[in-house]
């Protein structure tokens, strides 16, 4: 996927909204016409009927960007269906009508580039376009997406070749996330968490406050609204951007990875640490570091947290030992060693002791060893 910045003109963004308005009454009414054929029919619309039935209405929507709203139709039902079958889902999910939409999207044409610094869109027009850099392999789609912040933006997703990656590094790590230090590695660096929700906090509850006091439907509300906004995003694209430069750096210096397989979702009802857990993302820096061991030609493992922090790196002794507790001292051998540091030596071992990792370790508690290997856009479970 290539993102890009687009800054379409007053007119351009007038048929934008205007192709945005029309998408939303289109979605709603196939929504509707499904849900009534199926309670008297029994009959499931696909996308095929979608779109014999679009095929001559509103002639100012380009034609692919209509089926894709037909598509989509589809796939919210089919997902439905699916969520229903499965008994371990608790929330079935049907398909809600919409109140807006935010993007379009062209399957396979109607899109191309007169010049470097314009994207023409049918019945759009051309939009300047910032291509910081050059899209690689085919594109075969194009997204048009704009944010709460007002932000336009052309999204390219390209079939690329993926060739075999050599890692020429011979170093491996375990990686243990927390809170006080966001990630400690087993050879001793420590990455300090740079809680960017939590010093952003202050900023945030002004913009709030101000943003409570306007008047419903002014244009002083919508103007506070769009700050506040404005402000989550220089949030997150903080956060990411440190995630993907710290990942990067991990996967590319590393021939093995071994991080925790942590039930984050679980965590987060701890009301404690939420916030905190919540702003370090540590969902979305495992989801980097996997793909990312793929494209630099790394090997990461998943293992299970499972006293990782509680026995000794050292003689393999559990102990119980409270959270508050920084510092692991082993009352069997005497081993004393930050607590961080302690487990993402534990990661590693129980890593090493795979054999899809291609390395000699060492045992740690090998009764309760599982762990996933991710390498080369392959997931192996080793239960």
């Amino acid at each position: 996927m290539y993102q890009y910045r687009l800054y379409p003109s007053q007119k351009q963004e007038k048929r934008l909204f205007n192709t945005f308005n029309i998408c939303k009454n289109i979605y709603n009414e196939l929504l509707e016409l499904s849900i009534s054929v199926y309670k008297e029919n029994d009959v499931t619309l696909n996308r095929y009927d979608f779109n014999k039935l679009l095929t001559g209405l509103h002639p100012e929507v380009f034609s692919q960007v209509k089926q894709n709203i037909g598509d989509r139709v589809h796939k919210a039902f089919q997902n439905f269906f699916r969520r229903c079958k499965d008994p371990s889902s608790k929330k079935k999910g049907f398909p809600r009508f919409k109140s807006r939409i935010n993007s379009i999207t062209y399957s396979q044409s109607g899109f191309k580039f007169p010049s470097d610094k314009r994207l023409y869109a049918s019945k759009i027009g051309n939009i300047p376009i910032v291509l910081h850099r050059i899209p690689y392999g085919t594109v075969k789609t194009l997204t048009i997406k704009r944010n709460r912040v007002g932000q336009w933006f052309a999204i390219f997703a390209c079939e690329v070749a993926v060739k075999p990656v050599k890692n020429t590094s011979k170093k491996e790590i375990g990686i243990d996330v927390g809170i006080t230090s966001f990630a400690t590695t087993s050879d001793g660096v420590f990455v300090d968490n740079p809680r960017y929700l939590v010093k952003a906090e202050k900023r945030l509850k002004l913009l709030g406050r101000r943003l409570s006091r306007k008047k419903k439907g002014s244009k002083n509300r919508r103007k506070s609204k769009r700050l506040l906004a404005r402000q989550h995003l220089k949030v997150g694209n903080q956060r990411l951007d440190f995630l993907h430069k710290l990942s990067h750096e991990l996967t590319k210096n590393n021939k093995i990875l071994a991080v925790e397989d942590l039930n984050i979702k679980g965590m987060l009802h701890n009301h404690h640490f939420a916030k905190h857990i919540s702003d370090a993302s540590w969902n979305a820096f495992v989801s980097m570091l996997e793909y990312k061991a793929v494209i630099s030609g790394s090997t990461l493992v998943k293992v299970n947290p499972r006293n990782t922090s509680k026995t000794c790196s050292n003689c393999g002794a559990v102990a119980d030992m409270p959270l508050k507790q920084r510092e692991y001292q082993c009352n069997v051998c005497g081993f004393v060693c930050h607590r961080d540091l302690n487990a993402s030596i534990n990661i590693l071992k129980i890593g090493q002791d795979l054999p899809e990792s291609n390395a000699c370790g060492h045992d740690v508690r090998p009764s309760f060893l599982k762990a996933v290997v991710v390498e080369a856009g392959t997931i192996l479970d080793n239960s």
